[in-house]
């Protein structure tokens, strides 16, 4: 099986119908443009729309190869500073949205999670999950897998809101904030090279 290696879908963080600002054409030559995240892959990405089309934030749309009705083309990958203040904004939102979409996804994590060290595990990646959180986690999904967020929730006592934390996680992780990266992959970097040629 070979490794999907692009996004489908994605949920629109903020349209700039006169393009980025930081794009050093002058504004007569700037395509208009969206800022997306992928919901696979979790990937910044700025989006050229169909002649005439526009966005909202947090609609989804489809990015995928084969006939697209809103999407041009994929303009190039972003980082996290690239970001306008309003797709800054738009983004817990966007990534709670994608959770709640594919809750087994995540899920998934807490019954799979292994250790980075002898030291380090990936359940301690998590926003305030700790050694003692991290051993509950261990001890009971090795009673059976956690069915989804609830059961998490009913059968670990002390870990509240997993989903919000995951969301915080995955925040960090597209921020660049640590060296370890469990749902976003890690841009290449070629991903940045090409600049406003993509």
């Amino acid at each position: 099986m070979v490794d999907k290696k692009y996004e489908d879908r994605g949920i629109v963080l903020d349209f700039l119908p006169h393009g980025h600002p930081s794009d050093p054409r002058p504004i007569h030559l700037r395509e208009p443009i969206a800022q997306i995240i992928g919901d696979t892959f979790l990937t910044l990405l700025e989006v050229v729309p169909v002649e005439k089309s526009t966005f909202e934030p947090q609609e989804k749309l489809f990015i995928g190869k084969g006939e697209r009705k809103k999407v041009d083309r994929i303009r190039r990958r972003v980082g996290y500073g690239d970001l306008t203040a309003a797709a800054k904004a738009e983004l817990p939102k966007a990534i709670e949205t994608m959770i709640s979409d594919a809750p087994e996804r995540f899920v998934e994590f807490f019954n799979k999670a292994k250790p980075l060290t002898t030291r380090f595990h990936q359940l301690e990646l998590v926003p305030g999950i700790g050694k003692k959180l991290m051993w509950a986690i261990i001890e009971d999904r090795n009673k059976g897998p956690f069915a989804d967020f609830a059961d998490l929730e009913k059968r670990v006592k002390g870990l509240t809101n997993p989903k919000a934390l995951i969301a915080k996680r995955i925040e960090a992780e597209l921020q660049g904030e640590d060296k370890y990266n469990v749902f976003v992959r890690p841009p290449s970097k070629k991903s940045f090279e090409r600049g406003w040629e993509f």
